[in-house]
């Protein structure tokens, strides 16, 4: 019998400009490694998806931010992500400790970038594509 390996918890953050532009980060680690994604990372022991969020934006964009609402949920290998809204609420924008790069971006910038598998049909469904 093929033991499975455990799910580990994620959170990642769909966060807009004033001009509709999508925030993405280029991971620098694995799985996806120089592919962009929407930031986020790691559920911790003993945080909520929510402070999980505000840490892991923090670390990856230097933005602070206020979770909103549950966009969606994925599932990535043994990853089993909760994606929420959040609004910027202070800081600078700057790739952090697991970004090789952060920035805004619009539907012609996203669809020109090397995305993490099925990111963009993702926010499609969800209807968080930016203008």
């Amino acid at each position: 019998m093929t033991q499975r390996s455990p799910t580990i918890p994620c959170v990642g953050g769909v966060v807009h400009d004033d001009q509709h532009r999508l925030l993405l980060v280029q991971r620098a680690n694995e799985p996806g490694r120089g592919r962009w994604s929407l930031p986020g990372g790691r559920v911790e022991l003993g945080e909520t998806d929510h402070q999980a969020l505000v840490r892991e934006m923090h670390e990856e964009t230097g933005l602070a931010v206020e979770p909103g609402a549950l966009v969606g949920r994925v599932t990535r290998g043994n990853y089993a992500i909760a994606d929420y809204r959040c609004t910027v609420v202070g800081g600078t924008l700057r790739a952090g400790d697991d970004a090789l790069a952060a920035r805004w971006c619009d539907a012609a910038e996203l669809r020109a970038l090397p995305l993490v598998d099925e990111l963009l049909d993702t926010l499609e469904q969800w209807g968080v594509l930016p203008e």
